[in-house]
């Protein structure tokens, strides 16, 4: 990648694999900006959130608008880290259309780490209790039943992470 070209950085994994820490490392670097689902929906949505319905709703309202304000960045010439999670089809679909419409590169970060590892940062988060949202366990299994990891077909840049 060339000095001053955009890049958009995308994280695929289960709750607490690790996108959210590397999206903060990446978003500290120069000429980068991040931009935390999370952050937004707490924000903006906590009060409506009780199942994976209202997370489906507010997250897709807030794919909405951040869409094309994603591309801007993008065509400003600014890197941006999501750190929304790309961990179905649809939520992949979407953000390739970010990519399809401004022709950047991407980096699709893609954390295939084992579950187990996943509920002790998991516990280990919400003992912290710095993160917008703590999860159980049995929501962390609820939410993980709908994670399909990324295909070629897809036909992003995977960058994997393994434990």
């Amino acid at each position: 990648m060339a000095i001053g070209e955009p890049m958009l950085h995308l994280m695929c994994g289960k709750i607490a694999s690790g996108k959210s820490t590397l999206a903060e490392e990446l978003g500290s670097q120069a000429g980068h900006v991040k931009i935390a689902e999370d952050d937004w929906l707490a924000v903006l949505f906590a009060d409506q959130m009780t199942s994976i319905s209202d997370y489906v709703r507010c997250s897709t309202k807030l794919q909405q608008i951040m869409g094309a304000h994603v591309a801007q960045l993008l065509n400003a010439g600014i890197s941006v880290v999501l750190d929304f999670p790309a961990n179905t089809v649809p939520q992949r679909a979407w953000m390739r259309e970010i990519i399809d419409q401004t022709g950047v590169e991407h980096q699709l970060h893609f954390f295939d780490i084992p579950d187990h590892i996943c509920i002790e940062r998991l516990h280990n988060r919400n003992a912290l209790g710095e993160h917008p949202f703590t999860a159980t366990e049995e929501q962390f299994a609820l939410i993980s039943k709908h994670f399909v990891p990324p295909k070629d077909e897809e036909g992003f840049h995977v960058v994997k992470y393994e434990v």
